[in-house]
């Protein structure tokens, strides 16, 4: 994984409808996941180092399900699906930081889901395990 890209404050990383074929992880700096909606956008997380985004597309192919804005000068590394495949196939183990992220987030939003309310950045919680490095 030697991909590395650097992004602006306010540049988009990706869009909401994009193709997924890749995912980041932050290097430095922060992101925000906006989702777009009858209502106009709404903030669906703010991420920092550490924490990885956009791997669900390589998982299950589907388009982008948020956009993802840099809040400051920031610097990612790229996972490609070529690199994801290859983990699966040669270290399986080495995906279990990121199955857990997507357990984690899972686990989340079926809380939310009992609540009857929907995710807001109003409403503070942790996710449980969702810094790639604490694994």
């Amino acid at each position: 994984m030697n991909l590395r890209r650097t992004f602006k404050k306010g540049g988009t990383i990706f869009h909401q409808g994009n193709p997924s074929d890749c995912a980041f992880i932050i290097s430095s700096g922060s992101v925000e996941i906006v989702e777009n909606t009858r209502e106009g956008e709404k903030i669906i997380g703010r991420l920092t180092e550490n924490d990885i985004f956009g791997e669900m597309g390589l998982i299950d192919g589907q388009p982008r399900s948020a956009t993802a804005r840099a809040l400051e000068d920031s610097v990612m590394y790229i996972m490609t699906r070529n690199n994801f495949d290859n983990l699966a196939k040669e270290n399986p183990e080495a995906l279990l930081p990121i199955l857990k992220i997507l357990t984690g987030r899972l686990r989340e939003t079926m809380k939310y889901l009992k609540l009857g309310i929907r995710p807001s950045t109003n409403i503070k919680t942790e996710p449980t395990n969702r810094k790639l490095t604490t694994y």
